[in-house]
């Protein structure tokens, strides 16, 4: 990784690594190439025993229809505990997701563990992330300026939108250590996977096994599919045996 210069936007103490291990970058074109890919990685974190999925409705996309492959880049947010209009009048701005930005290689995916009560990403982070290389974002929390990430096609899945700024309300307490999202443990270069049905987190240590299994998975529903296609009945599409009337 080139070095970077921090913007010392958060303690560099809180930032748990710089450059964390990612998955090769053969693996996630291969979750690319799936096409239905949430879908057939939830199915593969079931078999593998692995809980990593979060529904669509508890994180909804910003740009339905658009899906997403990176490496996680995490992110921890906590509540401030005074009125937000005394951090105003302090001026007192303890937001670091500019800091997680700095260190975002092409392709990762902004992970955030934040607040409720405010945002945790706006239009001009949604701006330099893009500019990043970054593929989008997930974040248990607030949201705002959903019309500029949309036109400028950062996607995002969020539980909340807010016209609250996250500047007074929230600090950042950690950059790439460990998150958790919709009950779901992320660490920093994980897989995340994302489109219309919901999200899912793959630890890097299972990447290649859950690929290995979407891939059959894929193609034995693509193989039915075309039997569909090819008019082939459903007893026969359920692998039923032929029944026959009884007799007179």
């Amino acid at each position: 990784m080139t070095e970077r210069i921090l913007t010392g936007k958060i303690a560099r103490e809180r930032i748990a690594d710089l450059d964390p291990p990612r998955v090769p970058a053969e693996i996630l074109q291969g979750f690319r190439d799936l096409g239905d890919v949430v879908s057939a990685v939830s199915d593969a974190l079931d078999e593998l025993g692995v809980h990593g999925q979060v529904a669509a409705s508890l994180l909804a996309p910003t740009l339905p229809g658009t899906s997403v492959v990176g490496s996680a880049l995490t992110l921890l947010n906590a509540a401030r505990a005074e009125d937000p209009l005394v951090y105003v009048k302090q001026g007192d701005n303890r937001m670091g997701e500019m800091e997680a930005h700095n260190l975002a290689r092409p392709g990762d995916i902004l992970v955030i563990q934040g607040i409720a009560h405010g945002s945790n990403l706006g239009g001009v982070g949604c701006t330099i992330g893009k500019r990043q290389g970054e593929v989008g974002a997930i974040i248990d929390g607030g949201i705002r300026d959903l019309g500029h990430s949309r036109s400028i096609g950062y996607p995002i899945w969020a539980s909340l939108r807010t016209p609250l700024t996250g500047k007074w309300r929230l600090e950042t307490m950690q950059i790439n250590g460990p998150v958790e999202i919709c009950g779901v443990r992320v660490h920093p270069g994980d897989v995340v996977v994302a489109d219309d049905s919901g999200v899912c987190f793959i630890p890097r240590e299972h990447a290649q096994a859950v690929l290995a299994f979407a891939r059959r998975k894929a193609a034995s529903e693509a193989a039915q599919c075309e039997r569909v296609a090819a008019g082939v009945s459903v007893p026969e599409l359920a692998g039923a045996k032929a029944a026959r009337p009884p007799a007179a």
